[in-house]
């Protein structure tokens, strides 16, 4: 797991700047910068954040792992489907998708 997404994603809820959850991502998909999703959203779900986030110009990263695991990535203590950055810098984006980018293709 990227470690830039990690320490972006426990920063970001210190300071408020995250959505959390596939209703509350769905309806501020105009205010993100950045959408995670977890392998734990249904392919429904997935199809629609895309096509959302496609029309927004917002990038993707599909988290390689459960909600359980994103919601541990958080310091919390239950599962996240689907989280958005509602403020994040460029090159932080940047990183993370080339993370992202690279473990999949290790995958």
């Amino acid at each position: 797991m990227s470690k830039i997404l990690e320490k972006s994603l426990k920063d970001a809820h210190k300071e408020g700047k995250l959505t959390m959850g596939t209703k509350q991502v769905l309806n501020s998909v105009k205010n993100s910068k950045l959408i995670v999703l977890s392998q734990s959203v249904g392919k429904e779900t997935v199809e629609q954040i895309e096509s959302d986030a496609k029309k927004e110009k917002i990038p993707l990263v599909n988290f390689q792992g459960t909600s359980v695991a994103l919601g541990k990535l958080c310091g919390l203590q239950f599962r996240i489907s689907t989280i958005s950055f509602t403020s994040i810098d460029d090159a932080n984006i940047k990183s993370i998708l080339k993370d992202t980018e690279a473990e999949e293709k290790n995958d």
